[in-house]
């Protein structure tokens, strides 16, 4: 393999993380439906160290807006609670004793309208990482080219499949955005 492929084989790798970073963001964006991922970024203090709540209690959506998390340590109930209502997800959990419930309100369309610029924003970053990436590759390609490792045509087959690479990777996240938009706008 070429020193332009691997290069270029490696930059798709970071894109294609870059992609799955953006998908679990948009994942903890929250809709008019529960989802078991909107618990994903919230962190509970678990006997003095922080964990995610996904190592601590399963998850069940018996309802469109209802979520049950039943804690495996009924010790962290209380802790697992508050982190919830202290969380960016604007709910009231309560719980029974044994496990938690979360109903999550209908979503205001001001409040959709804040999520869609959320989104937006995460949308934004993905693709600036996307670029920083090309940026990244497209100066490993020009160094291998000044170091005389390539030729010119080389390297402008490599930079021209690159930025195929990008704009492959851009399109995906423009579709990401724009699925999430309709699923926000959606009553």
């Amino acid at each position: 393999m070429s020193d332009v492929a691997s290069t270029l084989a490696d930059a798709d790798t970071k894109m294609k993380k870059a992609l799955e970073v953006a998908k679990e963001d948009f994942a903890t964006i929250r809709t008019g439906r529960a989802h078991p991922s909107l618990f994903n970024k919230i962190m509970v203090d678990y006997y003095g160290s922080y964990t995610p709540l996904s190592q601590l209690a399963s998850f069940q959506v018996p309802e469109a807006r209802m979520a049950i998390i039943s804690p495996f340590d009924k010790g962290a109930m209380a802790s697992i609670e508050k982190a919830i209502r202290e969380s960016d997800l604007g709910v009231n959990p309560g719980n029974d004793g044994v496990v938690i419930r979360v109903n999550f309100p209908q979503l205001t369309e001001e409040r959709r309208k804040e999520y869609i610029k959320v989104v937006r924003t995460k949308t934004e970053e993905a693709k600036v990482s996307l670029r920083n990436i090309r940026r990244h590759a497209k100066e490993t390609i020009e160094k291998l080219e000044k170091d005389g490792e390539i030729g010119k045509d080389d390297l402008t087959r490599g930079e021209k499949d690159l930025e195929k690479l990008t704009s492959d990777h851009v399109a995906k996240v423009d579709d990401l955005l724009k699925h999430k938009e309709i699923e926000l706008l959606e009553v």
